[in-house]
């Protein structure tokens, strides 16, 4: 035998573990792409054109890759137990071969070019690209023999060959992903982003103005009254109604104060004739579909009714817009503060506060679904309102009732009784 032979063999060794290797990386870094990214940088980069392209026939792009690399595991194989037929004979050439193989093709052509391809598959995927494409189209008769092979298997199993990847997210899905890109986004753009997905699950009832808060202009109170409350108010409009807040019959904007001033005399039908339509919504309407609805119909300001027509409340584009980017206006030092944080970790909180409030307040996850209030929530709690101050727990927060009034809990002291969420890392 040629004493250069072995060196032929060796060389030949190497070439296909290093083929092995391109071969398992390709197959990880075109997996472990972002098919999100990709969509984007398909449109500036030939590479991630082509790895988009190949990945939208995945059945063809994963057995081309375990053709060539079976063919070449198998190839490498026979070469090896040639080697070890020259250094250690027939009789222990297989055991060492297979020994001697299965570590190299471990280290040198699985764990380490899928280690480094996982770590960066764009740079992988994109460069393997410029192989797997016309090696593709070259085998694609053999591929197709093969595809066709594991698909009749595959429906044979129960499963849908041609079944295609939903890469689709639902809601709670983004959201996670908005908290996996915190590094890439500020806080400010992250908390609005989670927002306006959390639109959906949110209804005007969640966030109006309820009815016991409205301030309006009841045209049976005396002019004098009337004009002290348009003049005097802190609110750009307010609905207009007569006797009852159930019988709106228009909403006065601020600015046509003016315009009624100038009048000769002002009388109840001079405000009304100034008075906007009335643009009422069911409760149960969802923050996304009012928002897109105030857009629709170029309303502000909506009232809210009931499945009876009874208004429950007042909802504007302002407070659907502070759902998304927080308040916009900051308390003063005559403002009420409705969440008051004590030393001991409890606050004190108005019975008035929604619940939406007190949770954005304190990063904590009252139940939502039920009353919207903490005045409503402490009342289904306790069945009727109790002649001194009680306590009692709800869904691990211990709430103590320290001011009532009348048919109203007005203060609760509120502590949570659950322990402290541990930072995801």
């Amino acid at each position: 035998m040629d004493g250069s032979h072995p060196w032929v063999l060796w060389l030949t060794l190497v070439a296909l573990l290093a083929v092995s290797a391109f071969f398992s990386g390709s197959e990880t870094g075109m997996m472990s792409l972002n098919r999100y990214r990709l969509r984007h940088q398909r449109k500036k980069s030939s590479g991630a054109r082509r790895a988009a392209k190949l990945l939208a026939m995945p059945d063809r792009l994963i057995g081309l890759i375990l053709i060539g690399n079976n063919a070449v595991n198998i190839f490498a194989a026979i070469i090896a137990n040639m080697l070890a037929i020259i250094y250690v004979g027939e009789a222990a050439a297989p055991w060492v071969a297979t020994a001697s193989l299965t570590i190299a093709v471990l280290v040198f052509s699985e764990v380490t070019p899928k280690t480094i391809a996982a770590q960066n598959p764009e740079w992988f995927a994109f460069k393997a690209s410029h192989i797997l494409k016309p090696m593709l189209q070259l085998l694609t008769p053999l591929v197709w023999a093969v595809n066709s092979l594991t698909n009749a298997l595959i429906s044979l199993l129960g499963f849908d060959p041609k079944k295609d990847r939903d890469d689709a997210l639902d809601n709670e899905e983004l959201k996670s992903l908005v908290d996996i890109s915190g590094h890439k986004l500020s806080g400010d753009n992250q908390g609005m982003l989670k927002a306006i997905l959390d639109l959906e699950n949110v209804t005007v009832e969640d966030i109006m103005i309820p009815r016991n808060e409205v301030k309006g202009l009841d045209l049976e109170d005396s002019i004098d009254d009337l004009l002290s409350n348009i003049l005097s108010s802190e609110y750009t409009r307010q609905p207009l109604y007569e006797g009852d807040i159930n019988n709106i019959v228009g909403i006065f904007h601020a600015r046509k104060a003016n315009h009624l001033l100038r009048s000769e005399t002002v009388t109840t039908n001079a405000i009304k004739r100034f008075a906007e339509e009335a643009y009422f919504i069911p409760e149960s309407t969802t923050l996304t579909t009012q928002l897109l609805n105030f857009k629709k119909t170029r309303k502000r300001f909506a009232v809210v009714v009931d499945e009876y027509g009874e208004v429950q409340g007042l909802v504007t584009l302002e407070d659907i817009l502070e759902e998304i980017v927080g308040d916009f206006t900051t308390n003063t030092a005559d403002d009420i503060e409705e969440v008051i944080a004590r030393d001991n970790g409890s606050y004190v909180i108005d019975g008035a506060a929604t619940i939406r409030e007190i949770n954005k307040a304190t990063d904590w996850e009252l139940p939502t679904d039920g009353p919207k209030t903490l005045n409503g929530l402490a009342l289904e709690q306790l069945q009727s309102i109790p002649d001194g101050n009680v306590s009692f727990t709800v869904a691990g927060y211990r709430f103590e009732t320290e001011e009532i009034n009348g048919t109203m809990i007005k203060k609760v002291a509120v502590i949570s009784l659950r322990p402290k969420k541990v930072p995801e890392e």
